[in-house]
């Protein structure tokens, strides 16, 4: 048993290696509380600011797991921050014995800080990582991926720069302009209901917002954009092995029923 959690559909693809069977967070949060039991129960997620998404967290804190194996596979882009040690942390906290954690070099997918046409230019092994998460897991092996004194220090950084923001600040990082056509595609890839149609036009609602960024990747016209300098606001970015429809399915919440249309046709 595998439970994801995606934004662009990098923690999907990799889901989806290790589990075809794979099971959305963004769905699955909506269950009453329930048990799961298997052999084996893994999550695999993204790392939003160098931690567990909130999202997830949640999830973490609410579900019960029964499993003699359980594990964790971060994705991440650019620096982890010790994001394992924070994650085994988390763990802890709810009651849930982890027994492994790795992460995956990916394309990383925050706009403001990347160039999504210079990061999918970059080879990061991918694939090799995954082949021998893959042999890990099947083997159950028992392994936390080591935390420098120098990813802590990164982390502590990250914080202290945070403390200078607006505790809501993450909530008011996107907008959408005028060149919306109301296609609803941001509203159905949202996986905290944070975007809605009114009146033909997407709006962002902030206040429960993930600040995954999944609905300004998928928009068509680039409609969704950042109320901060983006590094190349042309580029956009959604995992190769991953389609819009597969982001759409993990990530709609009940009642939304937005258009699936695009320039291109249904998706």
């Amino acid at each position: 048993m595998l439970f994801y959690f995606t934004a662009t559909g990098n923690s999907l693809y990799v889901a989806k290696r290790l589990d075809p069977r794979c099971i959305s967070i963004a769905q699955a949060i909506h269950d009453d509380p329930q048990p799961y039991q298997d052999a084996q129960i893994g999550i695999v997620c993204p790392v939003h600011a160098q931690q567990i998404p909130e999202l997830v967290s949640t999830f973490l804190h609410d579900a019960y797991f029964d499993t003699p194996y359980f594990y964790m596979i971060l994705t991440y882009g650019n620096r982890h921050g010790g994001a394992a040690e924070l994650a085994q942390e988390l763990c802890a906290r709810c009651g849930i014995p982890v027994r492994y954690i790795n992460l995956v070099h990916m394309v990383d997918n925050w706009l403001p800080a990347f160039d999504m046409e210079e990061e999918q230019r970059k080879d990061k092994h991918v694939e090799e990582q995954l082949a021998a998460i893959q042999t890990d897991v099947a083997q159950k092996v028992a392994w936390i991926a080591p935390v420098t004194e120098a990813d802590r220090a990164a982390h502590q950084a990250f914080l202290a720069g945070m403390r200078l923001a607006p505790p809501d600040a993450w909530q008011h990082l996107q907008r959408v302009s005028q060149d919306c056509i109301g296609c609803g595609i941001c509203q159905r890839v949202c996986p905290s209901a944070s975007i809605r149609l009114v009146e033909g036009r997407a709006e962002h609602v902030p206040g429960r917002c993930q600040t995954c960024l999944a609905c300004a990747h998928v928009c068509p016209r680039k409609a969704v954009q950042l109320t901060v300098p983006e590094k190349n606001p042309s580029a956009r970015y959604r995992n190769p092995h991953v389609t819009l429809q597969e982001l759409i399915q993990a990530n709609q919440q009940p009642g939304c029923a937005g258009s699936a249309e695009t320039e291109g046709g249904r998706v």
